[in-house]
């Protein structure tokens, strides 16, 4: 087809293959007209095109699947971009996605992998590629808002090894990689104590202020009873390339909770890097609220 590797040639060819009912075909055409620098027609056609094809499609589907989000980029290593897509189903009324699917397109073979997330429902699905593990291949981070209290997150990271794609992060197996406690300690202070790594920090509570303290010290500075807070599971993971070599790292946050869990004492904030076989914390810190002083 090297003859008619043209933009406009494949522009062309999706419309007429959108008629004809053939879609995911379509889809794969004007994907095509979209890798072009300057394209013709410009890119907001092309990509208006797209949304087109994919309405149609979300319009055709009999399970409602429709395209949340995609994102475009190398992900099987073999120098071609290939297209990523979150697809779902959407609860009518609601910002609510169920069932939600990572299909990626082979922009070589032109052939589609779906795979199944553990944890497929939830809201605000999105896509970010990057290299996590610094083979110079975009790897592919998926967040999705669980809409539980403490803003917590499902996660999780695919890249492509061994010649197929796997699961190298998942929120719920590093939620579970260290164990936090959170005791209130006397003349208001509390400590977290993580397990993994083995680390201890200590919060001062005086910022809280005289009628929050009252509650639970006596006037000498003790406790009137042991109190226990804990750490949410993690609520944010965003990629940071630190050392600005290519490369992303993951940084976690997890909400520190004191007596309930509007109490918010601060967060853990954890580093995770790749060390060839899996991420593990390269750095951990607990931030805390600061005093506002503005407040009268």
């Amino acid at each position: 087809m090297k003859t008619n590797d043209f933009s406009y040639y494949w522009y062309y060819l999706a419309d007429a293959q959108m008629k004809a009912g053939d879609l995911d075909q379509a889809l794969i055409s004007i994907d095509k007209a979209l890798t072009f620098s300057s394209p013709y027609p410009s890119k907001e056609v092309l990509t208006e095109k797209r949304q087109e094809i994919l309405n149609h499609q979300g319009t055709t589907n009999p399970h409602n699947q429709v395209v949340i989000n995609w994102a475009m980029g190398d992900v099987t290593g073999d120098g071609v971009r290939d297209t990523v897509y979150l697809t779902g189903e959407k609860t009518e009324g609601s910002p609510f996605w169920k069932n939600i699917t990572l299909v990626i397109l082979n922009g070589k073979t032109n052939m589609y992998e779906r795979i199944s997330l553990k944890e497929n429902m939830g809201y605000n699905p999105t896509i970010f590629l990057g290299d996590f593990t610094g083979d110079r291949v975009d790897d592919i981070q998926i967040v999705i808002d669980t809409g539980g209290s403490g803003g917590t997150i499902y996660s999780y990271v695919f890249a492509f090894l061994e010649g197929k794609m796997k699961p190298i992060f998942d929120t719920d197996v590093y939620n579970e990689y260290s164990k936090y406690e959170v005791h209130y300690q006397d003349h208001y202070k509390a400590t977290v104590t993580s397990s993994n790594p083995k680390k201890e920090y200590t919060l001062d509570l005086t910022y809280k202020g005289e009628e929050y303290l009252s509650e639970i010290y006596n006037p000498d500075g003790t406790l009137k009873s042991p109190i226990e807070g804990w750490v949410d599971p993690i609520s944010g993971l965003y990629p940071i390339d630190y050392a600005r070599d290519g490369t992303y790292e993951l940084l976690s946050y997890q909400e520190v909770a004191g007596r309930y869990h509007a109490d918010g004492l601060g967060f853990v904030q954890n580093e995770w890097k790749w060390n060839g076989r899996e991420f593990v914390i390269d750095r951990q810190s607990v931030s805390i609220f600061g005093k506002d002083l503005n407040a009268s």
